[in-house]
């Protein structure tokens, strides 16, 4: 029997080769600053639009904080002994009034057409349907006849005689050789799923998001989307991977005392790959 468990753990860590060549994407990076890189039209417009927002921030801080230091060389007493007696001044009222709307139109210009790409489901390709439990997702794919849970590696759902001294949701030598059997790399430890999600590059996917008990959140950062599963709603998101790499999500909304051990693995494949999975799961 252990002969045979650990022959199994040789053809997955086989299967899983062509995975570890593929690019990572969404686990922590030291000192990070910046987005995770974008992997869709979504995500790129939602950077770009948080970096105009900036900008224009900065402009704000600055010229307000020349503004102050104006006011503080211009009419200190020494530079202004006799303060002025006036209340009020209509063009200064009416400019600092306008101002800001100007800003807010300007900003509403850019972030309006943003948020409607993103409420404005396409025609998709691609059907998923994802339902969150605590703590776990189900993913069900109605037109290829395929659905399957997804836990955390490391959950005791996924252990099982084969994983000889490996204990669940602890991060050890032993851990982290089941991550790298499973296709992942030893720092993934949290963020790894024992089944991805499989999709095929530039194909529009529209998913439908619920829950079964608590309201979960579904969210991959690289894809520029976020959706809360509600239980006894059906809401639906959309995107359209341009690159293949695995993606790293994790539920975004606190649902529980396992809330950190329900990540999402999104694996961004060729149609080529894809179909042959859809042949093999069928």
């Amino acid at each position: 029997m252990r002969i045979l468990s650990t022959l199994m753990g040789l053809w997955a860590a086989f299967l899983a080769l062509p995975a570890m060549a593929q690019e990572h994407i969404g686990k922590p990076a030291d000192a990070g600053l910046n987005f995770q890189p974008a992997a869709t039209e979504l995500a790129r417009d939602i950077q770009g639009l948080d970096t105009m927002i900036n900008y224009i921030i900065f402009a704000i801080v600055i010229f307000v904080a020349l503004l102050l230091v104006y006011c503080i060389v211009r009419y200190n007493r020494r530079a202004n002994p006799e303060p002025g007696t006036f209340t009020h001044n209509t063009p200064l009222e009416v400019a600092w009034t306008l101002g800001p709307i100007l800003v807010l139109i300007f900003i509403g210009a850019f972030s309006l057409p943003v948020l409607f790409k993103q409420q404005e489901i396409p025609e998709g390709e691609l059907y998923i349907k994802i339902t969150g439990h605590q703590w776990y997702w189900t993913y069900e794919y109605p037109e290829q006849g395929i659905e399957f849970d997804s836990y955390m590696l490391g959950h005791p759902a996924t252990l099982d005689d084969s994983d000889e001294g490996v204990e669940p949701y602890v991060n050890s030598d032993a851990m982290r050789m089941k991550l790298v059997k499973a296709g992942y790399k030893e720092d993934e430890f949290l963020l790894a799923t024992d089944t991805r999600v499989i999709i095929p590059v530039d194909t529009v996917v529209v998913m439908g998001v619920t829950a079964s008990d608590v309201i979960h959140s579904w969210t991959i950062p690289a894809f520029g989307v976020k959706q809360d599963a509600v239980p006894g709603r059906l809401a639906q998101l959309w995107f359209k991977a341009e690159r293949e790499g695995v993606y790293f999500g994790q539920c975004s909304e606190l649902c529980g005392k396992d809330h950190a051990y329900m990540p999402i693995t999104v694996e961004v494949v060729s149609q080529e790959a894809f179909d042959a999975w859809v042949a093999a799961e069928s």
